[in-house]
């Protein structure tokens, strides 16, 4: 008898020991990886020129958003918005100079709820807002509660900054560089740019801490101006493969003059030469990227982690590349306002297949922590994922919300000065509809099914009255504004 209760006890003591790390890895680890300035000019999203094989490839491990979209078009409030799970209006945050804590001090993060769960949570390169490229190497506008360690990459783009062909040689700080078109064909290898280094980094994280579940996010720089590649990833790309958009010569007609105000005077007098060359870097730079996804990718399979690792992928907003005469971001288009998004959760059934319902970039917080078992705040203005990750198809009546400023305050003057316009547009399956300071300065209607380039406003087409009329009383519920 002694010796079975002797038996019995080893056998149960054994079972405990074998469970342990069966119960820890039952806990899905999350790799978070960001672009920054990224639109779906992607192979995986029918791009028949841009050249993306390791971002195609996690496409087809798991589910590509087509109708994803950003809450606010500029770095810092779209990431303070999607690292938060609050809309810019919850947040206060419009413009690039506002750490969001100044106006919500005691909100939980994405990387907070991850803490919170036990998981060890880090993050490599630009998650919060930097200044591209002045703050590369610094912590930016971080969070430091959101992270239990972070990593500040810099690569030789940094030491090159003065070979750099910009736009606006005369002007001084995010002017000359980052906040106009600029671009390098690097000497040197991927491993020296500071996204390689972000990706070299982060494979570390990962097998440091593989023995436990982690939240690693990763933030790349590329493909934001200065497009900074080393040059073989330029020679993809030759300008005679280059095909600019056609503006018809009334292009602006019948569109509300706040629509097109993020346009900047150094644009205005570019030969078709240049536009080539410029969207030859922009794509250059995707390509670059991806490779550093790529080095991602490798890295879970080499470290056996990718059947237990949810990876997200996606842009804090879109970009312009000449569509409406416009460039970069800051536009209530379709191309400033929709960004990549792909989400792999091992042992999905939906693996390669896409979703065309309208998501959001603050519906990520509440779906990670979906995923993941673990309780999200109850404050959070996003939605969970997880209906549209089990089956794509699934009815969704949520649309999608962007917003923009005009007359956007300043890193010097935003405690006293106010948006003198405010932009507000709603994405449903079918619909833009965007209205300026409530409709006084203007209201656009797009219908995507005849018109997927939003060439023709209907707003004022007296045979879309009532869906005028329709959406207009949706955008205001949505988002909670008197009449």
């Amino acid at each position: 008898m002694v010796a079975r209760s002797v038996r019995r006890v080893l056998v149960a003591g054994l079972l405990m020991v074998v469970a342990a790390p069966l119960m820890a890895a039952e806990k899905l680890n999350v790799l978070f990886v960001v672009s920054d300035d990224l639109c779906p000019r992607l192979g995986c999203y029918g791009d028949p020129l841009v050249k993306s094989p390791n971002i195609d490839r996690l496409a087809a491990r798991g589910v590509r958003f087509e109708r994803a979209y950003c809450q606010f078009p500029l770095c810092n409030p779209s990431r303070a918005s999607f690292l938060t799970g609050l809309r810019p209006d919850s947040t206060g945050v419009y413009e690039n100079s506002t750490q969001f804590r100044k106006n919500v001090p005691d909100h939980v993060t994405l990387g907070q709820t991850f803490q919170k769960g036990g998981y060890f949570v880090a993050r490599v390169g630009k998650l919060y807002h930097y200044g591209v490229p002045a703050q590369i190497g610094t912590d930016g506008l971080d969070d430091p509660p959101s992270w239990q360690e972070r990593i500040n990459p810099r690569g030789r783009d940094k030491d090159d900054e003065e070979k750099i062909f910009t736009l606006n040689p005369k002007g001084e700080g995010p002017a000359r560089f980052g906040g106009t078109l600029s671009w390098l064909a690097a000497d040197g290898e991927d491993a020296e740019q500071t996204d390689g280094l972000s990706a070299a980094a982060t494979i570390k994280l990962m097998e440091t801490h593989r023995e436990k579940p982690f939240f690693i996010a990763c933030g790349f720089f590329r493909p934001h101006t200065p497009y900074v590649s080393p040059k073989k990833w330029f020679d993809l790309y030759p300008l005679d493969k280059i095909k600019l958009p056609v503006l018809a010569a009334n292009y602006k007609e019948g569109v509300p003059e706040p629509a097109f105000l993020s346009h900047k005077p150094e644009q205005s007098n570019m030969t078709d030469e240049l536009r080539k060359q410029a969207i030859q870097a922009y794509h250059a730079s995707t390509s670059f990227m991806d490779a550093q996804v790529g080095q991602l990718l490798d890295g879970l399979d080499r470290l056996k982690l990718a059947d237990r690792t949810i990876v997200v992928f996606f842009s804090d907003h879109g970009y312009h590349l000449y569509e409406h005469g416009l460039w970069q971001k800051m536009s209530l288009f379709e191309n400033s306002a929709r960004v990549p998004l792909l989400i792999s959760v091992p042992g999905s059934k939906h693996t390669g297949q896409s979703c065309r319902r309208p998501v959001e970039l603050i519906d990520l917080h509440p779906t990670l922590a979906d995923l993941c078992g673990l309780p999200a705040p109850s404050n959070l203005d996003g939605k969970s994922l997880k209906l549209l990750l089990d089956n794509p198809k699934a009815d969704w009546d949520k649309p999608a919300l962007t917003q923009v400023t005009r007359g956007t305050p300043t890193m010097t003057n935003a405690p006293t000065v106010k948006p003198t316009i405010v932009g507000r547009s709603m994405r449903t399956e079918r619909y833009r509809f965007t209205e300026w300071n409530g409709g006084e300065k203007g209201t656009e209607l797009y219908d995507h099914n005849s018109d997927p380039g939003e060439l023709k406003n209907l707003a004022n087409d007296a045979a879309q009255a009532a869906t005028v009329a329709a959406l207009r009383k949706e955008l205001r519920l949505r988002y909670k504004l008197k009449d």
